[in-house]
């Protein structure tokens, strides 16, 4: 192979890659939440699903995040931040990254919810140790989607589509990290 060649091809893909992030809302240096856009994001979910408050309820614990971009050609990224609650009282923030590697195309906004089953659930992800992999499925919000969800080892993962367009069949998996206030 020509490594000449290879290398503005690559460069070409990441740049697209990262333009079609851009595309999406993805911005890095803005991407701050803020207590009315956590309390606007579950409001929404609320709305389209009112099915979920029981995951309010019984949950030990969740994380907000109000906005996730995600883009990518063959190689693909996601980032967001939120905000993350125990017992209904706000400890912390959290960010979300994910790499994807595979057939995909474009860029998207979206909205995500992660419930905690229980106190090691929420533990888990606050040491950093929690890691939702391609396997792991995210139920896209919609009216009674969460009348048949349930925890998978402790956690309950729920999306909303904000808008972009994303073609894909791609593996990877989304990573975490927690700052306590």
């Amino acid at each position: 192979m020509n490594h000449h060649r290879a290398f503005p091809r690559l460069l070409l893909i990441m740049t697209l890659a990262i333009g079609l992030m851009a595309c999406s809302g993805w911005d890095p240096q803005q991407q701050a939440t803020s207590d009315y856009e956590v309390a606007q994001t579950v409001s929404r979910f609320k709305q389209r699903d009112p099915g979920l408050q029981r995951f309010f309820d019984k949950a030990y614990g969740y994380a907000v995040f109000p906005t996730i971009g995600k883009g990518g050609i063959g190689v693909g990224g996601a980032y967001g931040k939120g905000e993350v609650f125990e017992q209904g009282r706000a400890i912390g923030t959290a960010k979300m990254v994910q790499v994807t590697i595979g057939f995909q195309w474009g860029g998207q906004a979206y909205s995500e919810l992660v419930f905690f089953e229980d106190k090691a659930a929420l533990d888990r992800f606050k040491s950093g140790n929690l890691e939702l992999s391609a396997q792991a499925s995210a139920i896209a919000i919609t009216l009674g989607a969460s009348a048949t969800a349930d925890y998978e080892q402790g956690v309950a993962v729920f999306t909303m589509t904000k808008g972009g367009l994303m073609y894909e069949a791609s593996i990877g998996g989304q990573s975490f990290s927690f700052e306590p206030y």
